[in-house]
């Protein structure tokens, strides 16, 4: 390639320099973004890190003194066969139980490391198949920091982080299953083939089904999504270079999807399990659906909504995705380029399914707890995610935007570093003070199960217990023991014959 020789040598060396110091001014700049990436990435990380490291002090509580005894003395076959038969016929559910019960303590203890990265792992996978499917790349770094944010926020923004996140028997039904849900989706978004999309649907069928006899709140929302998929296909098609999926497509995955779920809900709705549950709870659906009772349920939605919509760590979601939005490059924003020309349209229908999944969780749930589910945020998690998501999405579409005005983006950024930083501050903080309940609470149950185990050992049948609890978890003979259950689970996990209430701690 030859120099061009048409302009004077001073004009051409004034556009070489000028062409050198705007490189120079690009590198400088990807290099200082490289850093403040990393440096906000720490802060997620580093509270990620703390909650793994408290999840050690994870005792079995509630319903894990009835699961761990059949897990060690029955195996899977037991399990499987106390929840569809007897439980709540929950399949998926039982096999979950396994993983981590057949390890006893440890894998209660395990469970919080394990689940947390499974979160991360989705979420950031899940990042960069949208932004490939969307035709866009982010700067190295940038989709660890959003899965990082998001599953921090997921995971640790709820009034009862405990039962949450830390107890597995909640964690798998309602904080796992919708990341599952979500996994389902990457290899639809990552399709370029005839493989890889009868792959997609191979998936989509299979999660469906698993889904449906995990948690009835995930199927309940993941239909939610589902239609509000279909109902944009007739707006616009899913975007993407290369061979996209197209509405076609798309359509054929929903239906399996669709048709995975309704499979894996009729398994768990007429198994035994399921109607000893409904018949215990009087949760039929005359009594589900009655005016009444959806009243009071929308009412308790409504107070829902309020502790969640004034939980201001939920910020941090936006933040980061305006941070990703600034980040991001590719993607024409022409008439023909593959970002979405009418983006009110897809934020309007994530703000409906939101509400819409939320309510219904609420209502099907409502028989069971009542006016409790207001106070029960572990059973949220499952429309929960869909708000973070959410959050994240219209902050990207924001920091888009913002991106072609220099000075509104530099502000833009120095303001959602500032607040992804405080949203993190702002959970570790009740995170560290549940750390140390849940030391109290392992010191007291560990100098306990020393005790049992020595009766045990020593032949006794019959040996107290004193009820060691973290953050309103049941155990034997609370409210001074005026609540049996699950004393003879306790009875069965020694190898005792009873347990009776004591005061003391041995």
């Amino acid at each position: 390639m030859t120099a061009d020789t048409s302009k004077p040598v001073g004009v051409r060396e004034a556009s070489e320099r000028e062409k050198n110091e705007r490189e120079r001014n690009e590198r400088a700049a990807s290099r200082w973004a490289a850093v403040r990436t990393a440096v906000l990435t720490l802060f997620p990380l580093a509270l990620l890190g703390a909650a793994f490291w408290i999840g050690r002090l994870v005792r079995p509580g509630a319903d894990d003194w009835c699961f761990l005894p059949v897990v060690r003395d029955e195996g899977a076959s037991g399990m499987i066969a106390k929840f569809y038969l007897h439980d709540n016929g929950r399949v998926a559910n039982a096999l979950l139980v396994v993983g981590y019960g057949a390890f006893g303590v440890p894998g209660q203890q395990w469970y919080a490391l394990v689940s947390g990265v499974v979160v991360v792992g989705v979420l950031r996978a899940l990042t960069l198949a949208a932004l490939g499917r969307a035709g866009l790349s982010a700067p190295r770094g940038v989709p660890l920091l959003v899965a990082a944010t998001a599953a921090v926020i997921y995971l640790l923004a709820t009034p009862d982080t405990y039962k949450t996140y830390y107890w597995p028997a909640s964690s798998v039904s309602h904080t796992v299953s919708p990341v599952l849900a979500c996994a389902a989706v990457i290899p639809l978004l990552r399709a370029r083939s005839s493989r890889g999309r009868a792959l997609a649907l191979a998936v989509a069928l299979s999660a469906g089904v698993f889904i449906g006899t995990l948690s009835e709140e995930t199927s309940v929302v993941a239909c939610v999504v589902l239609c509000a998929v279909l109902l944009l296909l007739g707006f616009r098609a899913v975007p993407g270079p290369g061979p996209s999926p197209g509405p076609v497509r798309t359509r054929i995955w929903c239906a399996a999807a669709f048709a995975g779920i309704v499979i894996g809900t009729a398994v768990l709705y007429f198994s035994p399990g399921a109607h000893a549950r409904r018949e215990r709870f009087g949760a039929d659906a005359g009594s589900m659906f009655g005016a009444e009772q959806l009243v009071a349920a929308l009412r308790a939605f409504g107070e829902i909504l309020v502790t969640v919509l004034t939980t201001w760590q939920y910020a941090g979601a936006l933040a980061v995705g305006v941070l990703l939005g600034l980040s991001v490059r590719g993607g024409q924003r022409g008439p023909d380029g593959p970002l979405v020309r009418r983006p009110l349209l897809p934020v309007l229908a994530g703000v409906l399914v939101f509400l819409v999944s939320g309510c219904l969780c609420t209502v099907i749930t409502y028989p069971v707890f009542g006016t409790g589910v207001v106070t029960a945020p572990r059973v949220w998690g499952d429309f929960l995610l869909v708000y973070v998501l959410l959050l994240t999405g219209v902050g990207a579409l924001l920091g888009r935007e913002l991106r072609a005005r220099r000075w509104v983006a530099r502000t833009a950024t120095a303001v959602a570093a500032a607040v992804s930083v405080l949203t993190c501050a702002g959970l570790a903080v009740p995170l560290f003070r549940l750390g140390t309940e849940m030391q109290v609470r392992a010191e007291h149950w560990d100098r306990q199960d020393r005790s049992l185990r020595d009766g045990a050992a020593r032949g006794a049948q019959v040996l107290p217990y004193t009820p060691v609890s973290v953050s309103r978890m049941l155990e034997p003979f609370g409210g001074h023991g005026r609540r049996v259950w699950p004393a003879q689970c306790v009875a069965e996990y020694y190898h005792l014959e009873k347990v009776t209430y004591s005061t003391r701690l041995p």
